[in-house]
């Protein structure tokens, strides 16, 4: 395998940029509130417009998830759904459909599951990389090149507080997008995005031509808009989950719910 290989990802960012769209990316927690609604709502989501989907991996030690995400993982966890339910999760989305897959994993996971192992069993559900926010670009090297001999993407994470030398090799390192933190602190919605971001995202253009997307606190149309003058992706997730967790105990209001709400959400990529 080499560079020339085309992923999902790749080529999904690559026909974004010929039509001059920007991605949208919702992230849901894979079992909550079960695996059959993690199904539904994922196939709804890209029905709805997402042009790839995170599927994050319940944890119980999470170190940037808020109040919101850390509860989509308690109940996941309490209903005994694991890592390797992720993969079912995944095998099951892919019947309906061929949305890029990214399953948003802690290391820990992964380094207990086995990286070649948790490679392997990723790509044979259907998915298409990882993006794991503990991993270091220092202490990543066997898992990063794991990855990148199965072009499977892994996608790193930069903050506004990285230091410019750190930010460069994370960059480099990065396949599928680069992960851009909008706010220094936890996920979870927010009334607004710093002004400062935009700056942010300039200086990471002049790093690398690959795809950044922007994530951490955009839950508003408004917020959508902003990030969508300056990144190739716009990251949802607090909103999302929120939106779960209240219409959990009726199916067919939640898909219907997920529908309106991405629809007013993206409204700005669409003009």
């Amino acid at each position: 395998m080499g560079d020339d290989v085309m992923t999902r990802i790749d080529e999904t960012f690559k026909a974004l940029r010929e039509q001059r769209r920007v991605a949208f990316i919702p992230y849901v927690t894979a079992g909550d509130p079960d695996a059959d609604a993690t199904v539904d709502v994922a196939v709804a989501l890209h029905d709805s417009g997402a042009d790839l989907v995170e599927l994050g991996v319940p944890y119980s030690d999470p170190l940037a998830d808020g109040p919101t995400i850390q509860d989509a993982f308690t109940r996941a966890l309490s209903g005994g759904f694991r890592l390797a339910d992720t993969f079912g999760v995944a095998r099951r989305i892919r019947e309906s459909t061929d949305v890029p897959l990214l399953a948003m994993v802690s290391y820990s996971l992964v380094y207990r599951y086995g990286c070649e192992r948790f490679v392997t069993d990723a790509q044979a559900s259907g998915i298409d990389g990882a993006i794991v926010p503990d991993l270091t670009v220092e202490d990543g090297t066997e898992f990063l090149d794991l990855a990148a001999s199965r072009d499977f993407a892994t996608v790193m994470l930069v903050a506004p507080t990285t230091e410019p030398d750190r930010e460069r090799a994370i960059v480099e390192r990065s396949t599928g997008f680069i992960y851009c933190i909008s706010v220094v602190g936890i996920t979870g919605a927010r009334e607004s995005l710093p002004p400062e971001l935009s700056d942010h995202l300039a200086r990471l253009r002049k790093l690398t031509d690959k795809p950044i997307c922007v994530g951490f606190g955009v839950s508003r149309p408004e917020h959508v808009k902003m990030v969508a003058r300056d990144a190739d992706g716009v990251i949802v997730g607090s909103a999302i989950v929120k939106l779960i967790a209240q219409h959990a105990s009726d199916r067919k209001k939640l898909v219907a719910e997920l529908k309106r709400f991405v629809e007013e959400l993206t409204g700005p990529l669409r003009t």
